[in-house]
Formats: C-alpha cells, structure tokens, sequence
C-alpha cells in the first residue's frame, strides 16, 4: 500500500560496479535523502531485477515501487591514461506514466531522474498538468555502443522541454557540444547549467544570473548535481517558490556535498539552515 508522498522520483537506481563489489547509485539515490533532509515525503518510482539487495538502502530514504526487471541497470567506469570511459553492463525495464501508483499522482513536485534514456519526457510531462515538474536531462542524452561504451549524443523533445518547468545539467556533460545551452535557453522555462566550484548559470525569460558555489575540499564529486537538483526543488516550498533564490542555495548546498563521500552527501539540516539564514540576509 502506497502512503502520501510530496515529491515523487521518477528513474532507474543504478548499480555502480566497483573493486571489490556492487555499489548503489544514480540520480533517485543520491537524491532521495537530500529531500528527506528538507523534510519531504519520497516516493520512488524505479524498476530493478527482483532479488535486487540494493533496494533495501534505497528504501531507508522513500518508499519505492519497482517495476520488475530481469536486471537492474548497471554501470562500470573504466580509467586509463586517456582517462574515463563508462559503459553499461545492464539495463532494467522502461518507466512509463502508467507505472506511476495512483495515490503519487497528486504529488506537489515531481522530479524526473533518468539514467539511461528509460522515460518518455512528453508523456510524464503531461502527466502532472498541476506539479512543478524538473527533468535533470543529461540522462536522456545517454546513448550506448554494442560493447556498452556511453557516448553522449545531443539529442532533445523540444514538445516536452517546453512543458517541464525545471530542466537541470552539468556543463560537463555538454561540454562537446557549447551551443546545445544557446538553443535550450530559449526553450526551456527554467533552464540551469552547473558548473562544479564555479557555481553555474541560471536561465530565464531571455535573462542570465550566475549563481556561486563555496570553496570547500572536495573528498568525492560523485552525485554533486544530483544533490543540487534535488536541494533546487526540495527547497522552493521554504523560499515562495522563488526559482531564483532556490539555486542560490542549491548552488551553497552542493558544494557541502563533495566533502563527505558516496550516498551520505545529502545536505544536514544544520547546512540548511545556515545557508537559508544566509540567503535571507543577501
């Protein structure tokens, strides 16, 4: 039986293969526990091969509804002197609007995770006509070879894109390809690119706001953007909805992030409240 949830995430969990064994990841993890640290309700919708041991830590931070799969999506980085190289073992089934439980679509925000290319963007966009819904998009543009090496290939709904409100990337991941921000700029709503310790850029009706980062020591940058994109939306119910001033203190929350390792990145509510502090007296 499915409970009342407020924020509702929607992509694969992914199963990261490290030396010495199998380790959760992918934007659903890492973003679950930084809305729980803002006080949501999480509902994860995902899909993962059934004997699957790493759901039990993903359901420590939401309730999660999984769609059977023969396997769970998986992933390996490879390193070399030519640097890395990722590629995919795995994959679990599709993510469709159907999937979602009938007591989740009601959810005030909805984020849309994926890892892999495994929702239709149209289709979940126009499936939650009254939620603020944010897509981070680097997941859709994912394609993969027969051996499984990822590539990045710039590919877009435009439809779809004007119909979410929230669209959210990493300059890394485009980094091939600069002019991809200059046509999703005058599509998207809300358009913000992340820059890791530069902070990054925030896109709005034809305007551009940089935003700041905070200089720390980082230990591990993995889920970084993930934690930002989920401190974005988790935080607009406290600061009125303000766009603006939610990537400001994502952009501060991120960066505290990178200081502790793996899935215990999520902001602290002490890191909340100083930097919520610190936004209202800017």
């Amino acid at each position: 039986m499915t409970t009342e949830i407020d924020i509702l995430l929607i992509g694969h969990m992914t199963v990261d293969l490290v030396p010495g064994g199998r380790m959760l990841g992918g934007t659903v993890s890492y973003a679950a526990p930084a809305y729980t640290a803002f006080g949501h309700r999480v509902g994860i919708v995902t899909s993962a091969a059934g004997d699957e041991p790493l759901l039990n830590q993903l359901r420590s931070h939401a309730e999660v509804f999984v769609v059977p799969s023969e396997q769970s999506l998986t992933y390996e980085n490879v390193y070399s002197e030519s640097g890395r190289q990722q590629y995919v073992r795995a994959t679990a089934s599709p993510l469709a609007l159907s999937d979602v439980p009938k007591a989740w679509t009601s959810a005030p925000y909805v984020h849309l995770g994926p890892l892999a290319a495994e929702i239709n963007p149209r289709e979940l966009a126009r499936g939650f006509p009254n939620a603020t819904v944010m897509l981070t998009l680097q997941g859709m543009m994912r394609r993969w070879d027969d051996g499984g090496l990822v590539k990045f290939q710039p590919s877009f709904d435009e439809d779809a894109l004007r119909q979410i409100d929230i669209v959210v990337y990493s300059e890394e991941d485009v980094q091939r390809f600069p002019q991809l921000t200059d046509e999703l700029r005058q599509i998207c709503k809300h358009l913000i690119v992340t820059k890791g310790r530069r902070g990054g850029a925030y896109y709005f009706a034809g305007r551009a706001m940089h935003y700041d980062s905070i200089a720390v020591k980082p230990r591990d940058l993995t889920g970084a953007g993930d934690v930002f994109a989920a401190s974005l939306l988790g935080s607009l119910a406290v600061v009125s909805g303000n766009v603006a001033n939610a990537v400001r203190l994502a952009g501060k929350l991120a960066a505290y992030s990178v200081t502790r390792v793996g899935l215990s990145s999520a902001p602290t509510a002490a890191e909340i409240s100083l930097e919520l502090k610190n936004l209202n007296e800017d």
